[in-house]
C-alpha cells in the first residue's frame, strides 16, 4: 500500500558526543534536513516539541522557516503539549504559520509526555495539578478546534482603530482548511476513539498503553482499527489520516554497523512512564540490512493500517548522515514494501 513517508526529528543539541552542539545549529539543520528530504521525494518534515529541554521548543518559527525553503513537503509536529497552551494564542500562531507555508501545516497535538521539569505548565501561568491538567488539556484542544472553524465570537470595539464590517470578529489570519489537518497523539484505544469523535487525524508513536499481551505492532494496529470505526460512526465530512512512527536503521556500510549494529532495542519492551498507572509497551527499533528490514516491516500490522509512516532520525548525527539514512529507506526499502 502506497504510504506518505516523513521524518520525525527531536532537534537535540548537546555539548558532548554530538555533531549538533547549539540551539542555532539544531534549528538550522532542522530546516536543512527538510530541504534535503523534499529532494529525496519524502512527503513530510515533522518535529517533536519539548519544553525546558535542549531541543525544539515552540515549533511555529521553525515551521515557517521550513516553509520558506521548501515548496511541497508537509510540515508537522509530533506533538504540541496542550498542557502548556493558550488555545487562542495557539490558533493565531498556527493559522499564521499555515498561511505562510501555503497550507502545509500538519499539527499534532496531545496531552504530551513527561517533561524535564515538574509541573512545567505552572511556569506558563497555569496553576493546575497533574491530575487536573489531563482533562484541561482536552478542553483546550476542543476550544482550539472550535477557533479553527472560524465562527466569529468577539464583540467588536465601537471605535476600532481600523474600519471593519459590522458584527462579531474571529481570529485572523484565517486558514479555512487547517481544522482538517489537526492530529491527536493517542496512547490508547480509548483516546483514539475520542480523537475520531472530535474529527482529528490520528498519530500513534513508538509506544502505546499495554492493553493486551500481544506484540506492540498488533496492539497499535487495533488502536488504528477502532479509530477508523469510530470515525465512520461519527460521520465527519472528510477522510481521516493515520500515522505511525518507526525507528528504522538500515545497515548498508561500516559506519551504520558501528553506530547501530550493537546495543539497540531490537525487541518490544514493557515499562512505565512517569505519572502513568498503567504499563506502556515500547516498539522495537528496526536495525539490519535492507533485505532483512523489508521482511520485518512487511509483517508490521500497524504500518499496514496507517497511511503515513514517520521515520525517527538521530538528529545529533548531523544532516549528512540523516540524508544517507533516509535515502537508503526511500531507495532500498520503501519501493520493495509498496510504499512507493
Amino acid at each position: 500500500m502506497t504510504k506518505k513517508i516523513g521524518f520525525l526529528s527531536f532537534g537535540f543539541w548537546q555539548q558532548n558526543n554530538s555533531m549538533v552542539t547549539s540551539a542555532q545549529q539544531a534549528y538550522e539543520e532542522s530546516v536543512d534536513l527538510a530541504v534535503e528530504a523534499e529532494k529525496l521525494g519524502m512527503d513530510g518534515a515533522w518535529y517533536r516539541v519539548h519544553h525546558f529541554a535542549d531541543q525544539i521548543g515552540t515549533p511555529y518559527p521553525l515551521m515557517a522557516a521550513v516553509g520558506a525553503k521548501t515548496s511541497k513537503i508537509e510540515i508537522g509536529t509530533g506533538l504540541v503539549d496542550m498542557r502548556y497552551e493558550n488555545p487562542f494564542m495557539m490558533a493565531e500562531n498556527v493559522m499564521s504559520t499555515d498561511v505562510l507555508t501555503q497550507s502545509r501545516v500538519e499539527l499534532g497535538v496531545g496531552r504530551g509526555s513527561p517533561e524535564q521539569v515538574k509541573d512545567g505548565w505552572q511556569y506558563f501561568g497555569y496553576d493546575y495539578s497533574e491530575e487536573e491538567i489531563k482533562e484541561i488539556a482536552r478542553q483546550r484542544t476542543l476550544k482550539f478546534l472550535e477557533l479553527l472553524k472560524g465562527e466569529p465570537f468577539a464583540e467588536p470595539n465601537p471605535q476600532p482603530m481600523f474600519p471593519q464590517a459590522p458584527g462579531l470578529r474571529r481570529l485572523e489570519p484565517f486558514s479555512p482548511t487547517l481544522h482538517k489537518r489537526i492530529w491527536w497523539g493517542a496512547g490508547s484505544q480509548a483516546t483514539a476513539v475520542w480523537a475520531a469523535q472530535q474529527g482529528m487525524n490520528l498519530q500513534s508513536s513508538t509506544l502505546v498503553n499495554y492493553e493486551s499481551n500481544e506484540p506492540f505492532h498488533v496492539q497499535q494496529a487495533k488502536q488504528l482499527q477502532v479509530y477508523k470505526a469510530a470515525w465512520k460512526q461519527a460521520g465527519h465530512d472528510f477522510e481521516p489520516r493515520t500515522l505511525v512512527t518507526r525507528s528504522i536503521m538500515p545497515i548498508v556500510n561500516d559506519q551504520d554497523a558501528k553506530l547501530f549494529a550493537q546495543g539497540t532495542q531490537t525487541n518490544d519492551e514493557v515499562g512505565y512512564l512517569a505519572y502513568h498507572q498503567n504499563p506502556t509497551i515500547f516498539g522495537k527499533m528496526f536495525v539490519g540490512e535492507p533485505d532483512q528490514l523489508i521482511k520485518e516491516l512487511a509483517e508490521d500490522q500497524a504500518i499496514q493500517e496507517a497511511d503515513t509512516v514517520l521515520i525517527t532520525v538521530p538528529s545529533t548525527l548531523g544532516v549528512a548522515y540523516n540524508v544517507h539514512l533516509l535515502s537508503s529507506i526511500m531507495n532500498d526499502i520503501a519501493p520493495a514494501l509498496g510504499w512507493r
